[in-house]
This record gives C-alpha cells, structure tokens and sequence, in this order.
C-alpha cells in the first residue's frame, strides 16, 4: 500500500470510528442566510461565524463528532479567541473537511434536472484546502424524482462528476465524501425511491471503478430509501431500515469503510430512529453512521436565535443531538433519550 493510500484510508476509518459521526455544517451563504432568516437572524459573516463556533466549541464534541464539513468561509475564518478554524477543530479531536462543489445547475438538454458543478479548477483548490488543514472533502450530487425524472442521463453525468472529484481529491491526499442524494420530495411511494436508489448507486460505483478511485480512502454519503414527504403511505422505521440495508448490501462493495447516511430534511428524532434500527440488524459490513446537517443544528439554531446569553443553551441542545445520533450510529438510541431531555 502507498503511503498516500494508507492515509487516505486511515483518515476515512477515522471519520467513521465507532460512536462518532459527522457534522454537516456547510451550507453555502444562501442556504444560510434562510436557516438564520427562519430565527430572525440577520445573514452576515460574522453570525455565520459565531453560529459555526458555537457548534464545534461545544464541550466534548469531539467524543461525538468525527468531523466537521466546512463552508469556503469558513475554513478559511479564525474563531473569537484567532484560531484558524481547522487548528480549533485538531485540537479537539474532529478532523476538519470541506465542500467544494459549486452547487447544482439546470442539467442542459434535460428539463427540470440538475448536475453539480465545481471541477474547474478543482486541483489547485484542493491544493488550497490541504495547505489550510483540510482532511476531507465533499462533493453532492441531486437526483430528483418526478414527471419522468430520473432520466439515465441525470444519473449518468452526476455519477460521472462525483467520480472525478473523488479522484482529484484523492490526488491530493484528501478523503472524498461522495455524496449521491436521491431527494425525496414529492408524494412517491417507497418503491419508487428504491429504484431510483438502485439506478444512482449503480451508476455512482460504476464511474468510481473506471476512474480508479480507491473505495477504502472514500467515505459514502447517501440518502435512506424513504417515501416521497408528501406521500400520506409513510413506511414504518423497520420496513425503511430494512430496504435501505438490503439495497446497500447488494449495491456497496464492502471495500468501502463507512456509509454517513445524510438526514435529507427529516425530523430529529426520525432520522435518529432510522439510523439506529439498521445499527440493530448487524451483519453488516461497513460501518454505518450519519452526516447530518439539519438533524443537528436545527435545535441549537432555533434555541439561540442570535441571543449571545444562549449559547450555553444552544450547545447543549446541540450537545444532545449528538448524543442522540451517536447512540442510534450504534443501535443504542431510544424514545427515553429524547423524554430525558425533555425533562
């Protein structure tokens, strides 16, 4: 094994170590300035950055969280005290990751679907992030159901670009996060939501073969097989744990470390409780964890609301989440969990 490699593959182990997850903290100015909006938070960098540290100086995030996916303003921040972000986030044990895909645009050709963006000049930026402490990167892929979508085309150029990002970014020493997420608004049936799984995941570990990437230096961050929100059939807690492990058995190859599945909107609690029923089937040949962003912040998010006297409030909101995700991460998680909070 070369060294690059070996790496690569401890740093993915790392992020998928037993009892930890990742927090997704990455969304982009836009997405934001609407989560701090809904909290009657004006969007600057300054809030944005207090918000983040606010998170990640939580005490003993680091015995929950793994890593922490950045923003590009925000790796490149220094915390209240002049820390560099990165440096903050070594010295409590969370290795820090960022994103650094560009967002998905109108898909040419293909009306109503999107491809990802962001390969241009991707080399010299992973050569910035590395030099500024990045261990990890993450690149999303969207995949949207309905009115005939997916097309195969969708599928195909999506895959093709999370490929070559893994790629690049394992060039550069840095772990890729491939994240192919088949969302799930509208009202389609579970069924439905397989399938489209199948095809994406199909496809996704298809062009990483050909592009040569090496699946034990990646970590895997898709979405649960769910029904469509909207849909009044909602699949119990067992029957989406048991689709979703039997379609990654048949689909991930066992090379790859851990599988971070992403909260895709779902509430607190449920995201939680999907999690934890496929920890309790065991069997299993990767780890499985989470990389959730809504999932996580919601609560401290709507608990501070820019108030500077509740911060303390907020991480331990946090704090909780964590512990919540992180017990469910290994089929510990129960409803008492949440009623002790409550209480």
């Amino acid at each position: 094994m070369t060294e690059r490699r070996q790496e690569l593959e401890e740093t993915a182990q790392a992020m998928v170590a037993e009892g930890q997850g990742i927090l997704a903290a990455d969304e982009s100015t836009g997405t934001m300035t609407k989560r701090l909006e809904t909290v009657g938070v004006e969007s600057n960098e300054e809030n944005r950055r207090t918000f983040r540290e606010l998170l990640v100086t939580t005490p003993d995030a680091g015995k929950k969280i793994s890593g922490v996916i950045l923003y590009d303003e925000t790796i490149k921040q220094k915390t209240a005290d002049g820390k560099p972000f990165p440096e903050m986030l070594n010295e409590v044990g969370i290795l820090p990751g960022i994103k650094v895909d560009t967002g998905a645009k109108p898909l040419a050709g293909a009306d109503g679907e999107t491809v990802t963006e962001g390969l241009d000049g991707l080399r010299e930026r992973f050569e910035e992030y590395k030099e500024l402490g990045a261990k990890f990167a993450k690149w999303r892929g969207v995949i949207n159901i309905g009115d005939g979508k997916p097309t195969d085309y969708a599928i195909h150029v999506n895959a093709h670009a999370l490929a070559r990002y893994a790629a690049l970014a394992q060039e550069a020493g840095i772990v890729p996060i491939v994240e192919p997420e088949v969302m799930m608004d509208g009202d389609h049936m579970i069924d439905v939501a397989e399938d489209v799984s199948r095809r994406t995941l199909t496809a996704v570990f298809r062009e990483l073969e050909l592009q040569q990437v090496y699946l034990p230096g990646i970590v895997l961050k898709p979405n649960m097989v769910l029904a469509g929100y909207d849909n009044p059939d909602q699949p119990s807690v067992e029957e989406v744990a048991e689709r979703t492990v039997k379609l990654f058995k048949e689909l991930v190859p066992e090379d790859v470390p851990g599988i971070a599945f992403l909260s895709g909107g779902q509430p607190d609690e449920l995201a939680a409780a999907h999690l934890n029923a496929m920890n309790k089937m065991g069997d299993l040949p990767w780890e499985l964890t989470f990389s959730y962003g809504r999932a996580l912040i919601g609560s401290p998010l709507k608990v501070w609301s820019g108030d500077a006297d509740k911060v303390q409030n907020a991480q331990e909101a946090f704090a909780h989440r964590a512990r919540c995700n992180a017990a469910a991460r290994q089929g510990e998680y129960s409803d008492e969990m949440e009623k002790e909070a409550v209480a």
